[in-house]
């Protein structure tokens, strides 16, 4: 089975991914591919330029290019995870090439992952409020470039959608209830 994992930032992605861990899925993180990327170029770390980075790639390769880097570290006979889907041609290649693919979006109220993301304070994180607002909406939708960030059509192609604006007891038992759903249906 192959879970791919969509979702604005700081929405909670990790908190499922943790979550389908601990039930024995391989964890294949698009960010630290980039970020392994950026570092061979000498290019600085954030999440502009994994941005711009992972949309350069799908230009030059198409649409599931990220995914495709991500299948061939694969095995058959596991269970696989692929975090931050943020093309919608990623989610279509996905479904097209991967038997049992699953997709589920997180989202949160705006201010909430905001306020998510300074408490975490990664490096690779917008630090202003204006700065968050750029990226938020630059990933959510880029609709000058069709290669680009589309996190909203991601999420409309979502098998599941859990917003995350509750405590971490009643997200669980969200989580816990969509976990039994795909189970009965794979």
């Amino acid at each position: 089975m192959l879970i791919g994992i969509t979702g604005r930032i700081a929405a909670g992605k990790e908190t499922l991914t943790d979550f389908l861990r601990k039930k024995g899925f391989v964890y294949f993180e698009t960010s630290k591919m980039l970020a392994e990327e950026l570092e061979k170029r000498g290019l600085e770390i954030n999440r502009w330029n994994m941005q711009n980075l992972g949309d350069e790639l799908r230009e030059k390769e198409g649409p599931g290019a990220l995914m495709k880097m991500l299948l061939k570290k694969t095995e058959p006979g596991k269970n696989y995870i692929f975090d931050s889907l943020r093309n919608a041609g990623e989610a279509e290649f996905l479904g097209n090439t991967a038997k049992d693919f699953v997709l589920i979006a997180v989202d949160a109220d705006q201010k909430l992952r905001f306020q998510r993301i300074i408490e975490r304070g990664k490096p690779s994180d917008p630090k202003t409020w204006e700065e968050f607002l750029k990226v938020d909406n630059r990933d959510f939708f880029d609709k000058d470039n069709p290669m680009g960030q589309q996190v909203g059509r991601c999420m409309e192609r979502a098998d599941y959608v859990i917003v995350n604006d509750k405590e971490v007891e009643e997200s669980m038992k969200e989580i816990e209830k969509i976990w039994e759903e795909i189970k009965a249906k794979c």
